[in-house]
């Protein structure tokens, strides 16, 4: 199978790194991408928009023959929503790593601050305790070291999504900051943060406690659960 994996905000495809092992070693081709305005932390982003990171996606996925399956992290997931969206009929799965799809008129987040055409890693204050869960001082300097300023369209443009056959795409959320069953109530209780997330006809829930960035706190248990979603879908 094709594994099409997309990091979140102010990261690159070599995020994935100590996550794609497991997948190599059971025979998968693993795609990482590194999406436009992050090739460098001097990369231009001025009018890079979430329809640029979209269309880069599909492009990486009509770039292969055959099914693929879509991994999305943290904003990623928003991604490669918009890119089920629009090539339901090639995706065998979508897996979100601590994040979900994005509906129709929502944005990923424009509560970030931004400077200018881009939004800068914010300082660790101005996460919540709950995303910085096994973030210790020297991953937190690695991850700081290596953060590229995110373009701020991508964070604040709005989602656009044109065809239905993407609720019958099948999916998995592995969820790390919050637990499955926690999801699971809202989506009973109709809340509007996973609307979009409850409408999908076939999906998964996994646990994998640890804060927001399991590539860096939980790295092979993140493969074998990427791996699992995967298997599900050959």
């Amino acid at each position: 199978m094709d594994v099409i994996l997309v990091p979140g905000f102010w990261l690159d495809a070599s995020s994935w790194s100590e996550v794609t092992p497991p997948l190599v070693a059971a025979g998968h081709r693993v795609h990482p991408l590194t999406l436009p305005g992050l090739e460098a932390p001097d990369a231009p982003r001025s009018g890079i928009g979430l329809r640029d990171h979209i269309d880069a996606v599909v492009s990486a996925v009509d770039a292969v023959d055959g099914p693929v399956v879509l991994v999305g992290h943290s904003g990623g997931g928003a991604i490669i929503h918009g890119a089920v969206d629009a090539r339901p009929e090639r995706v065998a799965r979508a897996v979100y790593v601590d994040s979900g799809p994005l509906g129709e008129g929502g944005v990923i987040n424009d509560e970030l601050p931004a400077d200018g055409d881009e939004v800068p890693l914010p300082p660790w204050d101005g996460f919540d305790e709950e995303d910085l869960v096994d973030l210790n001082d020297e991953l937190r300097a690695m991850f700081r070291a290596r953060a590229i300023p995110q373009p701020k369209g991508v964070a604040y443009d709005r989602q656009h999504l044109h065809d239905e056959r993407r609720y019958e795409v099948p999916a998995t959320v592995i969820a790390c900051e919050f637990p499955s069953s926690l999801l699971t109530e809202w989506m009973d209780a109709g809340h509007p943060y996973v609307e979009e997330l409850a409408r999908i006809r076939d999906l998964d829930l996994v646990d994998l406690p640890t804060g927001h960035w399991p590539q860096f706190t939980k790295p092979a248990e993140l493969g074998a659960a990427v791996l699992a979603a995967v298997n599900r879908s050959a």
